[in-house]
């Protein structure tokens, strides 16, 4: 029997691999292992709920106001202890976060097969995003496993030298966990708000944005929302005070954008089937709102997720207040613009993507 662990810290990539954790229980041949590292604390929580996964060792890292180099150290010093109690045959995480890059570095210097999900995904600029380019890139040196959403993450992988065998394209999680988030009834008090509007919803957070650039986002929304009066913005705002500054700041005293606490991952995923539009810097959401058939409009210089600006669904357009300005209200004017990009086909997968990694872990290749 395989004993598979999977280690995560935030909320996004607990959307991402409670799917997974979920498919490996369910597998009589496989003995499942969740470590968590608590890198978002009451936000990871929220997601371990919804998806009803209970993990074996939190490592429990968070701190206020703590640094990447916090992080990384009570990372790798904590999955040390963790990794020579358990014993994995193999350790897999998510994506490009720091517990992603000090969770691989920690099996690497340990001798343990690491199995990189969403692997593949690049921009080749260490500072955009940051340091999120960096961490994947740094994973993708040294995982055994390369499981690539798309053929594109795949070619990228393939163009730095890693080994064929090493790559099996999967499909992104992010669309498994939708399947089990999005239901038919749905209510909300923010909805009945919302009701009779066309409903905007707004992520934004990156580090490389904290500053003017998030100032300049907000700015260009507001100027939007001022001229439309059909228009209600939604901004489930990060828990970070750096971010939450800047929003009051710059959103504070429009009636019609209204901020909240960060919503669990079931009620947010409910908000973007029933919002109209989106924009936001997430790379999930960018995977996510094709399955939704909601265009998105990309508040970053450049994006990771080609495939969804080459299917027609997202348009990258960057954080200048004129090109928010102009391209958000281009959405709200255009209707074939609006019609072409919410109907675009979805290129990040078909739900399989768990049973995928789960056969090809256990068996050594997908039986779908």
């Amino acid at each position: 029997m395989k004993k598979i662990m999977l280690v995560f810290g935030t909320r996004p990539e607990a959307i991402k691999m409670c799917p997974l954790v979920n498919e490996l229980k369910s597998r009589r041949n496989a003995e499942t292992v969740v470590c968590v590292t608590g890198q978002h604390r009451e936000m990871l929580k929220q997601v371990l709920d919804v998806f009803g996964v209970k993990p074996d060792y939190d490592l429990d890292i968070m701190n206020q106001g703590q640094t990447l180099f916090d992080v990384t150290e009570k990372v790798m010093r904590g999955m040390s202890e963790v990794i020579s109690k358990v014993e994995p045959d193999v350790i897999l995480v998510h994506g490009d976060t720091t517990t992603t890059f000090a969770a691989a570095l920690a099996a690497y210097y340990m001798g343990v097969p690491v199995g990189h999900v969403e692997a593949g995904l690049r921009t080749y600029d260490v500072h955009s995003p940051y340091p999120e380019e960096f961490n994947r890139q740094a994973v993708g040196s040294i995982a055994d496993y390369n499981f690539a959403p798309t053929a594109v993450a795949r070619d990228n992988l393939l163009r730095e030298g890693k080994k064929p065998e090493s790559i099996f394209v999967t499909g992104n999680t992010a669309i498994d966990a939708l399947g089990t988030t999005v239901v038919e009834e749905f209510s909300h008090p923010d909805l009945d708000w919302a009701d009779g509007s066309r409903l905007v919803i707004l992520t934004a957070h990156r580090r490389e944005s904290w500053g003017e650039p998030l100032h300049s986002i907000f700015r260009g929304i507001r100027r939007v929302v001022e001229e439309f009066p059909d228009v209600k913005v939604l901004y489930p705002i990060h828990l970070n005070p750096l971010v939450r500054r800047a929003a009051d700041a710059t959103l504070t005293g429009m009636d019609r954008i209204r901020l909240t606490e960060p919503m669990d991952v079931m009620v947010f995923h409910n908000f973007l089937a029933r919002s109209y539009m989106i924009l936001t810097d997430s790379g999930g959401i960018q995977e996510e709102a094709p399955s939704l058939g909601k265009p998105v409009l990309v508040l970053r210089e450049v994006t990771e997720r080609p495939e969804g600006v080459a299917a027609g669904t997202l348009k990258v357009i960057g954080t200048k207040e004129e090109n928010i300005y102009r391209e958000f209200k281009a959405l709200l004017t255009d209707e074939k613009l609006y019609d072409s990009m919410s109907r675009a086909k979805n290129p990040y997968g078909d739900g399989l993507a768990s049973k995928r990694i789960a056969d090809i872990l256990i068996y050594g290749k997908t039986k779908i």
